[in-house]
């Protein structure tokens, strides 16, 4: 049974996913598969990447991951098929899968279809059946002749600073930072430090989990995929703290 994961900015109120949907079935006996999310803010290919980033590897080896975030971003947008690190990815060639594997080589990306000749669609169907059924990847596609790249929104650091952004509110209002654990650690060197965001009292230590502090406290840690977040406990940080996406906190070290 093939897995299939799905990202995509179609929304859940209009009939896009159910159309995507039967037309894999409809491709590929049994097929499994997983909605990561069809909730992707309209064309935010920033989004999207995070979203891919945070989940892809959590898949077993050989699963296919189909991506449609911003899919006609202009007139000549064309839809492209690789394989990395066991994995299968299709989407659009708009730089959204550069900003998650960043050492793609174009010579491995295929464009597999003309938009105008077969609708959406049709296009990542038809190279999920390839896939399947063991097609090579050089009879699905023809080489691109260049793989979009974009680039992320990284922080900013010096020796005793980090000021970095708030790249994604979950449902829950709590709010994901662009600072991994690795990144800050490295810059840290052991000492204290002090988390900005607003007007509001710094945050000057880590917790483990949400309910390492009492109901309705601010807290900070690094979440299951290693970025920082600032929740509160059984609240929501986003309302509670008008912690926004895009907006920017600080962290000093001392």
């Amino acid at each position: 049974m093939k897995i299939i994961t799905l990202i995509t900015d179609f929304g859940v109120e209009d009939y896009y996913v159910a159309l995507l949907k039967g037309h894999l079935l409809t491709a590929v006996n049994n097929a499994n598969i997983i909605d990561v999310t069809h909730q992707i803010s309209a064309h935010d290919i920033m989004e999207g990447a995070f979203f891919l980033k945070s989940t892809y590897q959590r898949f077993p080896k050989g699963t296919i991951h189909v991506v449609g975030v911003n899919t006609y971003y202009d007139a000549n947008s064309r839809m492209i098929l690789f394989e990395h690190e066991g994995y299968t990815f299709i989407g659009p060639n708009n730089g959204l899968f550069s900003l998650v594997l960043s050492d793609v080589e174009v010579s491995d990306v295929y464009e597999i279809a003309d938009q105008d000749i077969l609708d959406l669609y049709d296009i990542i169907s038809n190279a999920v059946q390839g896939i399947t059924v063991g097609s090579p990847m050089n009879l699905l596609g023809k080489p691109v002749k260049e793989f979009e790249r974009k680039l992320s929104l990284q922080p900013v650091v010096n020796n005793d600073q980090i000021r970095a952004t708030i790249m994604h509110v979950d449902h829950f209002g709590n709010v994901i930072i662009n600072l991994s654990k690795e990144t800050f650690e490295r810059i840290r060197k052991g000492r204290n430090f002090a988390l900005y965001y607003k007007s509001q009292e710094p945050i000057v230590k880590l917790s483990r989990r949400y309910n390492d502090v009492q109901l309705g406290d601010v807290c900070a840690f690094f979440n299951s995929i290693n970025m920082l977040e600032v929740a509160v406990h059984m609240g929501n940080a986003h309302e509670l703290l008008s912690l926004n996406k895009n907006e920017t906190v600080q962290i000093d070290f001392f």
